[in-house]
Parts: C-alpha cells; structure tokens; sequence
C-alpha cells in the first residue's frame, strides 16, 4: 500500500482523545526515560566512530549529533508546514535555537564549565550568518518560499563539506 506524505502526516498528526492522567503520565515519563536513553546511546557511538575515522569529536557534534537531534524540531515543521501553520513551523526553529543558546548551554555549563576546544571562530560565524541569513528571506513578506529554503540547505551542506575534512 502506497501513502503520500500529506495523507501519512494527517493520519499520524492527529491528535487522540487524552487516556487517564496517570496514562499521560506514564507515557510522558517514559518517554523521557527512552529519551535520555537514546541520546546517550547516539553521543557515545559517535564519539566511537569519531575516534574510528579519525575525525574530531567537534566536527562530530556539529554535524552528525547536531542534525540527529534536530530531527524532532523538523518533523514538528514539517507538519507544521503541511498543515499551513507557518508560525509554528517557525517559531518551533527560532525557538528551539534561543533555548539551545541559552537554556542548554546555560544549564550544561552550571553542571560543569564548559571548554569547547575544538569549536572555532568560524563555527560560531557561520552560526550567526545563518542567522543573519535568516533575516532577510523571512522579512521578503515574512514568508520563507521553497527556492530560499533550498538556498538554505545548500549553504548548510557547503559548511559541511567544508568541516569534514577536518
């Protein structure tokens, strides 16, 4: 059987009638649980197949576990985006980047000082001309067309392209 993406995200994307709240809270719980789980299995096999190739853990976390765990803000976006709820496609994105700036980092860096040798001043000029970036394509009627969401996604894989030598 042959499903088209809008008619798979409708069925999917629905939201179901709540269960007993001690249900919800026990599928909440264990979603954190499996959560937390999967995140330290993705951060040590990645560092095992950093060390493996010979690739710095840096360019590791700004690519591979950068992208996996972003999946979760683009299939929100997506859906967003199908069901033609632009604000939330991206408010999801600007959002998500504001608390990982400063929620994540803040809260990671009081568990323990944070020294990221490996991130260079490119990496961090890159993250703030995409954000400039951002600006202007979102400003041209605050709509974000296809050709400047490519032009996006090709600029991220022209800075991977260009990391992962290193």
């Amino acid at each position: 059987m042959v499903y088209n993406t809008v008619s798979l995200v409708k069925k999917f994307a629905v939201a179901k009638k709540s269960l007993h709240w001690s249900m919800d809270t026990f599928y909440i719980l264990g979603g954190l649980g499996l959560l937390v789980f999967g995140s330290n299995l993705l951060l040590n096999n990645a560092i095992i197949v950093a060390r493996g190739f010979t690739i710095s853990e840096a360019v590791i976390g700004l690519t591979i576990i950068a992208a996996g765990t972003s999946m979760p803000e683009l299939a929100t976006s997506i859906v967003a985006a199908l069901r033609q709820q632009p604000d939330l496609a991206v408010g999801n994105i600007v959002g998500s980047n504001i608390f990982n700036i400063s929620g994540i980092l803040g809260l990671s860096s009081l568990a323990s000082p944070i020294k990221a040798a490996g991130i260079k001043q490119f990496d961090y000029a890159v993250m703030i001309g995409f954000s400039l970036l951002l600006l202007p394509l979102l400003w041209s009627g605050f709509k974000l067309r296809r050709i400047e969401g490519g032009i996006l996604f090709l600029c991220y894989c022209t800075y991977v392209l260009i990391l992962w030598p290193n």
